[in-house]
Order: structure tokens, then C-alpha cells, then sequence
């Protein structure tokens, strides 16, 4: 699998930084201590400054640059550029920017800490975590760590993200979920103001806080709601319907006209279930919680990705998120009606 990371010609070095852990094919900058926020953009390679400039302008080295579109972004450290298809009210956040509004919200918290960060591509994306104190409980010894996480762009595809994530130690899934009432994150547009900006950073750490007393109560109740084997499959199954077609096939029992590849899709999700070393524990074996972390897990550690960046993507506001919050609305109606949630109306 490739890891896509970017990699510095000028410094030789992979943009990528760790606390303590290996991780990203063993690559970038592993630290033994948890560092500032100016630290973590030295190790992790993202001291670099990017510009917008109109569609045709010349690089400092005297190359040309046309643009598709009205303007582009490049960095000015190694010339590389980030994107031709800039518009005219895009604004560039410099990396340094995108860490003071992580400061904002986490900088000067007893027990917030930076544990990852890095840059894609030429540097085109960058991506920050930071470790909450204290964990989510279930049952008596599973513990899932809390994290804020931050990506930003710089080649206009996107907004700054920042939102919450679970991830359960046992077995590092990513237990993305969103409640039905609001979402695990926020996005910030480029065109926002600087006071807008900060101004949407600070709610995170509210939602973060609030998330976490909430899916501490869910997910205890799941571990103690039992499944049975054949309603895991269903659960599986509608969990990761792609489309409205293979819906449609599954509620006028057509299954035999499903794909191949969903099929086997299916089957590989469940075959984790049932015979992963994570997914024999007492919370887990058996349980709705044990079924909504076959979902996760799946994409977290069986499923081929082209690239980390394509792996990244999914799990945290992609393909993986999507399926994990249909698992995630799955696993809330069986608890309250069994069964019955498992049926298409």
C-alpha cells in the first residue's frame, strides 16, 4: 500500500511527525515527547508558506505557471504547486494559521496533547491530531481513547475540518459517529474571516465534550444488547448497501442478483466479526457494540486502499464514515426494537 506521504527533496525527509508510535509505514519523525504546536510543525515538515497567484505568473525561480482556472497556490520552499484551480474568494490558511486555531481550542488544556501530524502529496492537505484526556469506558477494561483531529487544503478541493473521533486501543478503530442530532465535526470555509474561523474552532471542544458523555452511555448499552449471528450479517448488509439499486434488490429479495463484489464485501466484514482476536471480547463477542466494530473495523483493517491518503479520507469523512454511521443508526434502532430495525420498509 502506498502511503503517499510527501517527501521533501530539499530535506530529505518525509512530512510526517509521532509521538512515541511508528505509524504511516514506519515514516517521518518519531519524537519521545509530546511537543508545542510550533514543535510539531518542525518535525512534522509543515514549515513550509504557499501563495495564491493569478493564472499565468512566474515561480521565484522564473518558470511560468498557467493556471486552469483564475489563480494558483504553490509553496514557496520547494516551488511545487498545490493547485490550479484556485478561485477568485479563496483564501490561503497557512499552516501555521491552521495549528493557532487548534491552539485556540486545545493549547494551555491540562492533558490535550499533539500526537500526529503531517502533509499529502506535495502539501497539498495536512492533517493535525490531538489526544483529549481521559477515555470512553465500556465494560470494565475497554477503553477508548478521544481525539480532535484537523485536515486543511490547499488546493481549493476543501474546507478546514475539525472534528471528534473515538478510537477504541484494543484493535486503533476509528469509531467515527455522528449522533442523529448533530454532526462529530465542523467545516470552515476558506472565505471565512479569521474571527469566523476561530470563532467555529471553539465550538469543537464543546461538541467534543458533549460526544463523549453520549457515546459512553451508547456504547455501554450496546455491549449489553445481544445479537445474534445471522442478524450481524443483516446488519452488515444494510450497513454497506452503496446505493439505492442493491436496496432495492435486498428489500424484493433479489439477493441473488447482488454483486459479487458487495457480496464479498459483506462476507469480509463479517468473517472479522466472527473470528478477529479484538471482536472476542467481552463487550465485543456477541454484542450490537461487537457488530458496529466489525463496521469500523473493517475499513480501519482489512479493506485495500489504493494510498493512506485514500484510507484517510475514508474513514474520516468519506466511503468508511458513511458506512460506519448507517451501522452506527443500525445499532441505535436494534437496541430499541431488536429485530425489527433489520427489516426494509
Amino acid at each position: 500500500m502506498a502511503h503517499h506521504l510527501n517527501y521533501n527533496e530539499q530535506t530529505q525527509k518525509h512530512s510526517f511527525m509521532s509521538v512515541k508510535e511508528k505509524a504511516w509505514h514506519g515514516l517521518g519523525q518519531i519524537i519521545k515527547k509530546y511537543p508545542t504546536s510550533a514543535e510539531a510543525i518542525e518535525h512534522a515538515g509543515l514549515n513550509y508558506e504557499v501563495l495564491k497567484r493569478p493564472n499565468i505568473h512566474p515561480l521565484p525561480s522564473g518558470i511560468n505557471v498557467i493556471s486552469e482556472n483564475s489563480y494558483f497556490t504553490f509553496r514557496t520552499d520547494t516551488e511545487a504547486v498545490l493547485g490550479d484551480k484556485i478561485g477568485r474568494d479563496y483564501e490561503v490558511v497557512q499552516n501555521t494559521e491552521a495549528f493557532s486555531f487548534f491552539d485556540s481550542i486545545v493549547g494551555g488544556r491540562d492533558g490535550i496533547l499533539y500526537e500526529t501530524a503531517g502533509a499529502l502529496g506535495q502539501g497539498e492537505i495536512i492533517f493535525i491530531t490531538a489526544k483529549l484526556p481521559d477515555f470512553i469506558r465500556v465494560g470494565r477494561n475497554d477503553c477508548i481513547e478521544k481525539y480532535l483531529f484537523l485536515t486543511s487544503s490547499h488546493d481549493g478541493s476543501g474546507s478546514i475540518n475539525i472534528a471528534f473521533t473515538p478510537v477504541r486501543i484494543v484493535c486503533q478503530n476509528t469509531l467515527n459517529a455522528a449522533l442523529r442530532h448533530h454532526s462529530n465535526g465542523i467545516k470552515i470555509r476558506h472565505i471565512a474571516s479569521a474571527g469566523d474561523k476561530l470563532k467555529e474552532a471553539y465550538k469543537m471542544l464543546g461538541i467534543s465534550n458533549q460526544l463523549s458523555v453520549e457515546l459512553e452511555a451508547i456504547y455501554n448499552r450496546w455491549s449489553r444488547v445481544r445479537i445474534t449471528d445471522p442478524e450481524v450479517k443483516k446488519l452488515i448488509q444494510l450497513a454497506m448497501i452503496p446505493n439505492r439499486e442493491v436496496y432495492e434488490k435486498i428489500k424484493a429479495g433479489k439477493e441473488d442478483e447482488l454483486s459479487s463484489h458487495f457480496n464479498n464485501m459483506v462476507s469480509s466484514v463479517f468473517d472479522y466479526a466472527m473470528t478477529s482476536p479484538t471482536q472476542q471480547e467481552e463487550t465485543t463477542k456477541g454484542t450490537l457494540f461487537g457488530a458496529y466494530n466489525a463496521v469500523t473495523g473493517y475499513f480501519q483493517n482489512v479493506r485495500s486502499f489504493k494510498t493512506e491518503e485514500s484510507k484517510f479520507k475514508s474513514i474520516m469523512y468519506g466511503t468508511g464514515f458513511d458506512r460506519a454511521q448507517a451501522a452506527f443508526n443500525l445499532c441505535n434502532d436494534f437496541a430499541k426494537e431488536g429485530s425489527r430495525a433489520l427489516l426494509l420498509n
